[in-house]
């Protein structure tokens, strides 16, 4: 049965992309994943999250100070500047400057959850991935606010204090609970974590699915623009990602690190957060739409290293 959830789980990419599919013929099969259910959704992720850490685990930053910096700092630096100039470049606030906004958004938002397992296919440092993950996710408390209201504030009015307080409220509570359950009940997080991360893999199908379905119309309107920019933005991230960390020194494992912690942003948070703070608005399908990419263009890349290192 572990195998069975553990393959299930790896399959990640594809479970997105084909009910991304779907959701555009049949959007009733996932619209009624919305609202709250979103929200709850994206705390069931951080929790799953949290479970896998310990105390011990943050005692990793340390040991990698290096390379956790220069993720960090291409996840907030690169990634936020990219989604800004993107947006520029396609004119998409032409369209709707809320497309801009939800792209802005997803840029500002810390690595995904999806990368632990992409570095772990991808023979990359996993132990980096997990702590840049947990890292940029903390940061994101702050910084995502702070430069969603830096770069989209020219657009719309955006409540950076109330981004803020979400994020507390969607990321740092649950992935503190299931820090302290992992810690304080080891039985109780023994039993739950084999199946956390598949049940955290439903949970983002489901927001994304959800989201394609809803705004199905302004996807297939809005033309190669709105398709064209979140690609733009995950193929820069993990370029760039990966040539800053080999500028700096860093190994070939922990600049594939890198690569995928800066290409994989959580779309899940962007996508809670557009629809929370922008509602009845296009924000969260730039989000929703990035989810899709950045798991297909990080399984290309498993792919190609994984050939690289057999040919080696």
């Amino acid at each position: 049965m572990q195998r069975l959830f553990s393959w299930l789980t790896n399959a990640f990419p594809l479970w997105v992309g084909v009910c991304s599919v779907l959701a555009l013929f049949f959007p009733e099969w996932f619209t009624w994943f919305r609202g709250p259910l979103i929200v709850w959704g994206l705390g069931i992720i951080m929790l799953g999250m949290g479970l896998t850490l310990t105390f011990e685990d943050f005692k990793g930053v340390l040991k990698l100070p290096k390379a956790g910096a220069i993720g960090v700092v291409c996840q907030f630096g690169i990634m936020p500047f990219l989604g800004w100039a993107i947006g520029k470049l396609l004119h998409l606030d032409e369209i709707d400057p809320m497309l801009a906004v939800g792209l802005i958004l997803v840029a500002c938002c810390p690595g995904g959850t999806a990368s632990n397992v992409v570095a772990f296919l991808a023979r990359a440092n996993v132990a980096l991935s997990v702590m840049m993950t947990v890292v940029s996710t903390l940061a994101a408390i702050v910084l995502t606010p702070l430069l969603t209201k830096w770069y989209a504030g020219t657009l719309v009015e955006v409540d950076a204090w109330g981004l803020c307080k979400s994020t507390i409220q969607v990321v740092l509570l649950p992935l503190t609970l299931g820090l302290l359950a992992n810690q304080f009940l080891p039985k109780f997080s023994r039993a739950v974590k084999p199946f956390s991360p598949f049940v955290s893999v439903v949970a983002i199908v489901l927001i994304v699915a959800s989201i394609i379905g809803a705004q199905r119309e302004i996807i297939l309107e809005a033309g190669w623009r709105l398709l064209a920019a979140p690609a733009l933005l995950h193929v820069g991230g993990f370029g760039l990602g990966y040539l800053v960390a080999r500028l700096f020194g860093l190994a070939e494992e922990n600049s594939r690190t890198v690569s995928i912690e800066v290409g994989m942003q959580n779309s899940g948070l962007g996508a809670a957060l557009a629809g929370k703070h922008f509602p009845a608005t296009v924000a969260p399908v730039p989000c929703a739409i990035s989810a899709v990419y950045h798991c297909l263009i990080g399984s290309l890349l498993v792919g190609f290293w994984r050939w690289r290192d057999g040919r080696g």
